[in-house]
């Protein structure tokens, strides 16, 4: 990402600059006038011309060099850019700085100071000697938060100063940045999800490979295409070679359902359940884009990333990164919905047959019976859901019955065909992805069970 501009550092000689910079005196500067104005005065009471000279002099000196500084004229260019611009949590980007003299002036002293944002640390400030006429200077620095986000950066100022450094000035630019901190994402072994049915699984997703989505919209001639392909009315209704797409094989699809509800976590901060749930949503689209599903990210209140297009998956391979770069996007700002329910999420899904992978909250007995239904017949559905009991706050006592509740909300599942895994904290999903995979939970009482469907494919 980069941003730049010009900023004039001359006062134009308006009465509003020049009180702006009288008031940017430095103590030095303030110090000196102070000192001529006191000595004029004993001078003019002890009848010492030598003494009036002196004071003279010394409140002369800081009001030369504010008006030398402010009658200035000379133009200095800024340009930012972020290395890279969208960063893991807990991950440090460079920020790059260059200032331009792009009059035929050389400049004074200047320190360059860029405004951030407190979560990425100190405010960065640098000194720069002297910037010949068309020369330029570079500064670079480092910022880092643990809190996903959209941080803005700047804008860039520019603090003028004079050879005596009896004034100073201040000059913004007026451009912004955005560095955005996505959620931590982390490696994901290649397992087979759930296991399969009878009748389904890659037998069945093979032929619908096989058969391929008829996509007969022509696209421009690129160097090399076959000519027999060329779409002669197409061609002729847009004045150059047109030719006929190559049938697309179809992609399997994956829908990964985030529970925001407020009410279905507890705590806060990077290690409460809610972050591990939205890191591990950005854990498995990363890791489904790789293995080449056609992903899209449904949170609990029915909205779907990358769009509502095609029922809101990636379209193509070539899309894969600018929708991934969405999805995680959405993921560094998302915060937790005022719904009640799954109802919306559930609306969403009915007549979907691609792979479900679920981060659940906390399940009521009406919510649990509502994603239950969530999975349907020749669908492979996997659920992640933290135990209530272990993700209680230190001071907080789980009310009684609350493990025997989550045990049979989890059954439920299980027993409408779900591949549930019970989460605790202190465990990264790249555990459960894998016990997932082999059919077994976190605790031996409470195995997984579950079927797969047409597109449950390896993952």
């Amino acid at each position: 990402m980069v941003s730049g501009e010009r900023t004039p550092t001359d006062g134009g000689g308006d009465r509003g600059g020049l009180r702006a910079a009288l008031s940017g005196l430095t103590t030095r500067g303030r110090s000196f006038l102070a000192a001529g104005v006191a000595a004029a005065v004993c001078a003019y009471v002890l009848g010492q011309a030598d003494l009036l000279r002196v004071g003279l002099l010394l409140a002369a000196l800081p009001l030369v060099c504010t008006v030398v500084l402010v009658r200035t004229h000379y133009r200095v260019a800024g340009t930012r850019w972020l290395s890279p611009s969208r960063v893991p949590a807990g991950t440090e980007a460079r920020v790059h700085l260059r200032v331009e003299n792009v009059s035929r002036l050389s400049t004074g002293l200047l320190m360059l100071q860029d405004k951030v944002p407190y979560v990425l640390g100190p405010r960065p400030r640098f000194v720069l000697d002297r910037v010949e006429a068309g020369g330029r200077r570079e500064v670079s620095y480092r910022v880092r938060s643990d809190l996903r986000g959209h941080y803005p950066m700047g804008p860039l100022q520019l603090r003028l100063s004079d050879p005596f450094g009896m004034c100073e000035l201040i000059r913004a630019f007026s451009t912004h940045d955005t560095l955005v901190v996505v959620p931590r994402t982390e490696p994901l072994p290649a397992v087979r999800l759930s296991g399969e049915a009878p009748g389904y699984g890659e037998g069945r997703q093979r032929s619908t490979a096989l058969a391929g989505d008829d996509d007969v919209i022509p696209r421009i001639y690129r160097h090399g295409d076959d000519l027999r392909r060329v779409h002669w009315r197409s061609t002729a209704r847009h004045g150059e070679l047109m030719v006929r797409r190559e049938e697309q094989p179809q992609r399997p699809r994956c829908t990964v359902l985030l529970d925001t509800r407020r009410t279905a976590y507890r705590g806060a901060g990077p290690d409460s359940a809610f972050e591990w749930a939205v890191s591990g949503a950005a854990s498995a689209l990363a890791h489904m884009l790789e293995r080449g599903f056609a992903v899209r990210l449904l949170t609990d209140d029915g909205n779907a990333v990358p769009g509502e297009a095609a029922g809101g998956f990636a379209g193509s391979t070539q899309e894969s990164a600018d929708s991934s770069g969405l999805m995680m996007d959405t993921l560094a700002v998302i915060d937790h919905s005022d719904g009640g329910g799954l109802s919306r999420a559930y609306d969403v899904l009915r007549g979907d047959d691609g792979l479900l992978i679920a981060f659940f909250g906390d399940l009521d007995e009406e919510q649990a019976a509502l994603a239950a239904r969530m999975r349907r017949r020749g669908r492979g559905a996997v659920a992640f859901l933290p135990d209530g009991t272990a993700w209680e706050p230190p001071d907080d006592v789980p009310p009684a019955g609350a493990r025997e509740a989550f045990e049979r909300r989890l059954r439920l599942l299980r027993e409408s065909g779900w591949t549930a895994v019970a989460v605790e904290p202190g465990t990264g999903l790249a555990q459960y992805w894998r016990q997932a995979g082999q059919g077994a939970a976190v605790d031996g009482p409470t195995a997984v069970g579950g079927t797969t469907g047409a597109s449950g494919g390896w993952s």
